[in-house]
């Protein structure tokens, strides 16, 4: 059975592969957030190289801690059956650092800027740019990389980077060029249709944006439903949202 310290360190190659993923999807253009204090609530320590973190989160079940900040550089550690007022006082120390986990339920609206059709028939790959929008609902795993950064001139400061990764399912409405061709025949005018798509996806929050890559099928409503080639097809597509909050 591998040891506490194998374990974390496996967590962090986990984090380390999720963020170079993203590199290679193209995501990871994006800088990395950062942020200036942590939000008052459960983390998970998935990765440190300080000895004594390793030590206070020994016997935790899944390395699970409730976390406040109360200063840049310090955090107070609420073990599980400990009284809420004895926390473990741990101060972020140069050369160290700590990746935490946050995870929530996430919902948000999104827009489809594409969709890309897989040939059907004798139509080639498709590009469908028309309104596309989605409700979506999935889970949110914000990373938090804690140290203490070294400035030129040798001063040390507080520094957390963080990356947000999501996944989860959608729902929306939207439109898709109907016409002859792409019904066998049966429609009598070329028209946009109106379709219910669903999916699933994985989301990268960028703070500002978040972005997506879904993978659906439409539901074309109508008359021509039943002859339309796409109906119920998978496609592959985009999601784009705001952060308003």
């Amino acid at each position: 059975m591998p040891n506490r310290d194998q374990t974390i360190r496996a967590r962090g190659v986990l984090y380390t592969g999720l963020v170079g993923l993203l590199g290679l999807l193209g995501l990871g253009s994006c800088s990395v957030g950062r942020v200036t204090q942590l939000t008052e609530d459960y983390y998970q320590l998935l990765q440190t190289n300080d000895s004594l973190l390793t030590n206070v989160v020994a016997g935790v079940p899944h390395h699970r801690l409730y976390v406040e900040q109360p200063a840049p550089d310090t955090l107070l550690l609420y073990l599980p059956g400990t009284t809420i007022a004895s926390p473990v006082r741990y101060g972020l120390r140069p050369k160290h650092h700590a990746v935490l986990l946050h995870r929530e339920m996430d919902f948000d609206i999104f827009t489809l800027p594409f969709k890309v059709r897989p040939a059907r028939e004798q139509v080639p790959i498709a590009l469908n740019t028309t309104f596309n929008a989605a409700l979506y609902v999935g889970r949110r795993l914000d990373f938090y990389h804690l140290n203490r950064h070294r400035s030129p001139i040798g001063r040390t400061a507080p520094l957390i980077r963080t990356v947000g990764l999501g996944y989860g399912l959608f729902t929306g409405l939207g439109s898709s060029l109907v016409t002859g061709d792409l019904t066998r025949g049966h429609a009598a005018l070329d028209y946009e249709g109106v379709v219910i798509h669903s999916g699933a996806a994985a989301i990268y929050d960028a703070r500002v944006f978040n972005l997506g890559i879904a993978i659906g099928v439409d539901q074309l409503l109508g008359s021509d439903a039943d002859y339309w080639l796409y109906q119920r097809k998978p496609w592959f597509g985009l999601l784009f949202g705001l952060n308003l909050n």
